[in-house]
Protein backbone atom coordinates (compact mmCIF):
# COMPACT_ATOMS: atom_id res chain seq x y z
CA UNK A 1 0.00 0.00 0.00
CA UNK A 2 1.48 3.36 -1.00
CA UNK A 3 1.32 6.47 1.20
CA UNK A 4 -1.68 7.98 -0.60
CA UNK A 5 -3.71 4.79 -0.16
CA UNK A 6 -2.62 4.62 3.48
CA UNK A 7 -3.76 8.23 4.00
CA UNK A 8 -7.14 7.47 2.41
CA UNK A 9 -7.54 4.30 4.51
CA UNK A 10 -6.77 6.18 7.73
CA UNK A 11 -9.09 9.07 6.86
CA UNK A 12 -11.89 6.60 6.07
CA UNK A 13 -11.71 5.36 9.68
CA UNK A 14 -12.82 8.77 10.98
CA UNK A 15 -16.49 9.14 11.93
CA UNK A 16 -18.54 10.60 9.11
CA UNK A 17 -16.00 9.81 6.40
CA UNK A 18 -16.52 6.90 4.07
CA UNK A 19 -14.13 5.82 1.31
CA UNK A 20 -15.34 8.47 -1.17
CA UNK A 21 -15.18 11.32 1.34
CA UNK A 22 -11.77 10.09 2.48
CA UNK A 23 -10.47 10.19 -1.11
CA UNK A 24 -11.78 13.76 -1.54
CA UNK A 25 -10.24 14.82 1.78
CA UNK A 26 -6.90 13.19 0.90
CA UNK A 27 -6.85 14.90 -2.48
CA UNK A 28 -7.64 18.28 -0.88
CA UNK A 29 -4.79 17.76 1.59
CA UNK A 30 -2.36 16.79 -1.16
CA UNK A 31 -3.31 19.74 -3.37
CA UNK A 32 -2.83 22.13 -0.46
CA UNK A 33 0.29 20.54 0.99
CA UNK A 34 1.97 23.70 2.32
CA UNK A 35 -1.15 25.42 3.64
CA UNK A 36 -3.04 22.36 4.91
CA UNK A 37 -1.26 18.98 4.86
CA UNK A 38 2.01 20.03 6.50
CA UNK A 39 0.37 22.11 9.28
CA UNK A 40 -2.15 19.29 9.89
CA UNK A 41 0.66 16.73 10.15
CA UNK A 42 2.49 18.93 12.68
CA UNK A 43 -0.73 19.50 14.66
CA UNK A 44 -1.47 15.76 14.74
CA UNK A 45 2.06 14.99 15.90
CA UNK A 46 1.86 17.63 18.63
CA UNK A 47 -1.58 16.37 19.71
CA UNK A 48 -0.34 12.78 19.89
CA UNK A 49 2.53 13.86 22.14
CA UNK A 50 0.71 16.25 24.46
CA UNK A 51 -2.99 15.35 24.80
CA UNK A 52 -3.87 13.17 27.79
CA UNK A 53 -6.88 12.21 29.88
CA UNK A 54 -7.55 14.21 33.03
CA UNK A 55 -7.02 11.99 36.07
CA UNK A 56 -9.82 13.81 37.91
CA UNK A 57 -12.71 13.94 35.41
CA UNK A 58 -11.66 12.01 32.29
CA UNK A 59 -11.73 15.01 29.93
CA UNK A 60 -8.98 15.31 27.33
CA UNK A 61 -6.54 18.21 27.53
CA UNK A 62 -2.87 19.05 27.34
CA UNK A 63 -2.78 19.52 31.12
CA UNK A 64 -3.60 17.18 34.00
CA UNK A 65 -5.80 18.20 35.74
CA UNK A 66 -7.63 19.65 32.73
CA UNK A 67 -8.45 23.34 32.41
CA UNK A 68 -12.00 22.76 33.70
CA UNK A 69 -10.89 20.92 36.86
CA UNK A 70 -8.18 23.53 37.44
CA UNK A 71 -10.60 26.46 37.06
CA UNK A 72 -11.13 27.91 40.54
CA UNK A 73 -14.23 29.80 39.39
CA UNK A 74 -16.13 26.57 38.73
CA UNK A 75 -18.61 25.38 41.35
CA UNK A 76 -16.97 22.27 42.83
CA UNK A 77 -20.22 21.30 44.60
CA UNK A 78 -21.97 20.58 41.27
CA UNK A 79 -20.92 17.53 39.28
CA UNK A 80 -22.31 16.71 35.83
CA UNK A 81 -21.86 13.09 34.71
CA UNK A 82 -21.58 12.51 30.96
CA UNK A 83 -20.99 9.43 28.84
CA UNK A 84 -18.23 10.79 26.65
CA UNK A 85 -15.95 13.78 26.12
CA UNK A 86 -18.12 14.80 23.13
CA UNK A 87 -21.04 15.23 25.56
CA UNK A 88 -18.88 17.38 27.83
CA UNK A 89 -17.90 19.56 24.87
CA UNK A 90 -21.57 19.90 23.85
CA UNK A 91 -22.52 21.12 27.33
CA UNK A 92 -19.53 23.48 27.43
CA UNK A 93 -20.63 25.03 24.12
CA UNK A 94 -23.82 26.23 25.80
CA UNK A 95 -21.95 28.14 28.50
CA UNK A 96 -24.82 27.22 30.83
CA UNK A 97 -22.93 24.83 33.14
CA UNK A 98 -20.41 26.27 35.60
CA UNK A 99 -19.88 23.15 37.68
CA UNK A 100 -17.42 20.28 37.18
CA UNK A 101 -17.70 17.10 35.10
CA UNK A 102 -17.14 13.37 35.31
CA UNK A 103 -16.72 11.46 32.03
CA UNK A 104 -17.78 7.81 32.27
CA UNK A 105 -16.16 6.64 29.04
CA UNK A 106 -19.31 4.99 27.70
CA UNK A 107 -22.43 3.27 29.00
CA UNK A 108 -23.29 -0.03 30.58
CA UNK A 109 -24.18 -2.57 27.92
CA UNK A 110 -24.91 -6.23 28.54
CA UNK A 111 -24.87 -6.90 24.79
CA UNK A 112 -21.39 -5.42 24.36
CA UNK A 113 -20.14 -6.82 27.66
CA UNK A 114 -19.52 -3.40 29.24
CA UNK A 115 -19.87 -3.51 33.02
CA UNK A 116 -19.41 -0.90 35.77
CA UNK A 117 -15.70 -1.65 36.16
CA UNK A 118 -15.15 -1.01 32.44
CA UNK A 119 -16.33 2.57 32.96
CA UNK A 120 -15.28 5.28 35.39
CA UNK A 121 -18.22 4.50 37.72
CA UNK A 122 -16.10 3.35 40.71
CA UNK A 123 -14.06 6.56 40.39
CA UNK A 124 -17.31 8.56 40.35
CA UNK A 125 -18.60 6.92 43.52
CA UNK A 126 -15.28 7.53 45.26
CA UNK A 127 -15.15 11.12 44.02
CA UNK A 128 -18.65 11.92 45.29
CA UNK A 129 -18.11 10.19 48.64
CA UNK A 130 -14.81 11.92 49.36
CA UNK A 131 -15.45 15.47 48.16
CA UNK A 132 -17.65 18.49 48.62
CA UNK A 133 -20.13 17.49 45.89
CA UNK A 134 -23.66 18.59 46.84
CA UNK A 135 -25.49 17.53 43.65
CA UNK A 136 -24.82 15.07 40.84
CA UNK A 137 -26.52 15.80 37.52
CA UNK A 138 -26.78 12.74 35.28
CA UNK A 139 -26.53 13.84 31.65
CA UNK A 140 -26.58 10.43 30.00
CA UNK A 141 -28.22 10.00 26.62
CA UNK A 142 -31.86 8.96 26.37
CA UNK A 143 -31.00 5.52 25.03
CA UNK A 144 -31.69 2.21 26.74
CA UNK A 145 -28.01 1.92 27.72
CA UNK A 146 -27.86 5.56 28.82
CA UNK A 147 -30.92 5.20 31.02
CA UNK A 148 -29.68 1.87 32.43
CA UNK A 149 -26.39 3.56 33.30
CA UNK A 150 -28.19 6.49 34.95
CA UNK A 151 -30.32 4.13 37.03
CA UNK A 152 -27.28 2.11 38.11
CA UNK A 153 -25.34 5.26 39.09
CA UNK A 154 -28.33 6.55 41.06
CA UNK A 155 -28.39 3.31 43.06
CA UNK A 156 -24.63 3.35 43.62
CA UNK A 157 -24.68 6.97 44.84
CA UNK A 158 -27.70 6.53 47.15
CA UNK A 159 -25.55 5.66 50.21
CA UNK A 160 -23.64 8.95 49.88
CA UNK A 161 -26.83 10.95 50.51
CA UNK A 162 -25.89 13.35 47.69
CA UNK A 163 -28.94 14.35 45.61
CA UNK A 164 -28.91 12.95 42.06
CA UNK A 165 -30.85 14.76 39.34
CA UNK A 166 -31.50 14.10 35.65
CA UNK A 167 -31.53 16.53 32.76
CA UNK A 168 -35.04 17.59 31.79
CA UNK A 169 -36.23 16.28 28.46
CA UNK A 170 -39.23 16.70 26.25
CA UNK A 171 -40.42 19.24 23.68
CA UNK A 172 -37.47 21.22 22.27
CA UNK A 173 -37.64 25.00 22.02
CA UNK A 174 -39.27 25.81 18.70
CA UNK A 175 -40.57 22.26 18.33
CA UNK A 176 -44.00 21.58 16.90
CA UNK A 177 -45.92 18.73 18.52
CA UNK A 178 -47.03 17.28 15.21
CA UNK A 179 -43.40 16.63 14.20
CA UNK A 180 -42.21 15.05 17.45
CA UNK A 181 -41.84 11.32 17.97
CA UNK A 182 -43.95 9.45 20.52
CA UNK A 183 -41.05 8.97 22.95
CA UNK A 184 -40.32 12.71 23.08
CA UNK A 185 -43.99 13.55 23.62
CA UNK A 186 -44.30 10.93 26.37
CA UNK A 187 -41.20 12.29 28.11
CA UNK A 188 -42.54 15.85 27.82
CA UNK A 189 -45.84 14.84 29.42
CA UNK A 190 -44.08 13.10 32.29
CA UNK A 191 -41.71 16.04 32.89
CA UNK A 192 -44.48 18.67 32.85
CA UNK A 193 -44.26 21.57 35.30
CA UNK A 194 -46.46 24.38 36.60
CA UNK A 195 -47.11 27.22 34.14
CA UNK A 196 -45.48 30.53 34.99
CA UNK A 197 -47.74 33.46 35.53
Amino acid sequence: MNEIERLITLLARLPGLGPRSARRAALALIKRRESLLDPLARALDEAARTIRSCAVCGNVDTADPCHICADGTRDATLLCVVEDVADLWALERTGAWRGRYHVLGGTLSAIEGVGPDDLRIPALVERVASSEVAEVVLATNLTVDGQTTAHYITERLAPTGVPVTLLAHGVPVGGELDYLDDGTLTAALRARRAADG
